[in-house]
């Protein structure tokens, strides 16, 4: 069964970056497709980015510009950097491998002065 941990969640004020890590076990990493979705407070769960095993990545429209995705293989990670944030990206952050619907328990991330 594969796990998945994220890290890197914190309070950061509008207009800073941070930096979320996954990382998995259980699973070979390099098989995972993986991605990172959003849930702010009374609002359904929503896609952020996603890359794909072969390392394609793609972000939605509410990151472009500003989220990048990428992945580690060799330490069973995909990150998420964001930058230049705001205070509607304050929500929960999951993790997932979407090719096999696992999902990681997820990090808050509060922007916020």
């Amino acid at each position: 069964q594969v796990q998945l941990v994220e890290s890197g969640g914190g309070l950061v004020q509008p207009g800073g970056s941070l930096t979320l890590s996954c990382t998995a076990s259980g699973a070979r990493f390099d098989l995972l497709a993986m991605g990172w979705a959003r849930q702010a407070p009374g609002k359904q769960r929503e896609m952020v980015a996603t890359i794909t095993i072969g390392g394609t990545s793609s972000v939605e429209h509410i990151g472009q510009g500003r989220f990048t995705i990428s992945r580690d293989d060799a330490k069973n990670t995909a990150y998420l950097q964001m930058n230049n944030l705001k205070p509607e990206d304050t929500a929960v952050y999951y993790c997932t491998a979407y090719n096999i619907n696992s999902w990681g328990q997820g990090t808050q991330v509060t922007v916020s002065s």
